[in-house]
């Protein structure tokens, strides 16, 4: 699978916010995958209190699947993150999570939705994907 991240100078700069604006790819296998949260496989939710840890448990679980589906982050075309009363200080620490996880070259195109509440009031964020393999 051929991706491509196109970035417009007439669009902003988001590459250092950890997404890029536009994401081209070639024909292959699409995947989609449901929302990941901080659960651990027994339901137990990993980085109570603390968007970090949240962000990167719902990370490794996108890992987790999109691996099953036999590709990987880097094959993560989409994400939709909704993070439940988003502030501003929220952005940072996301961008950082998506940085580390998907470089800083070529980073899938991104929605951020605040949310009032997710599926367990202990969730902070939720993350979603969609991928070509």
């Amino acid at each position: 699978m051929g991706k491509r991240c196109i970035n417009p100078k007439e669009l902003f700069h988001s590459v250092p916010y950890g997404f890029s604006q536009i994401v081209v790819t070639n024909p292959g296998k699409t995947v989609f995958i449901s929302g990941q949260v901080a659960w651990d496989e027994n339901m137990n939710i990993i980085g109570a209190n603390d968007l970090k840890i949240q962000t990167q448990k719902a990370i490794d679980n996108l890992k987790i699947a999109i691996e099953w589906a036999g590709g990987t982050l880097e094959n993560i075309v989409m994400l939709r993150i909704y993070k439940v009363d988003y502030k501003s200080e929220d952005g940072p620490i996301i961008s950082d999570i998506l940085k580390k996880n998907f470089g800083a070259t070529a980073p899938p195109a991104s929605t951020w939705v605040s949310v009032k509440g997710l599926a367990n009031e202990g969730f902070m964020v939720e993350i979603e994907a969609q991928a070509v393999i």
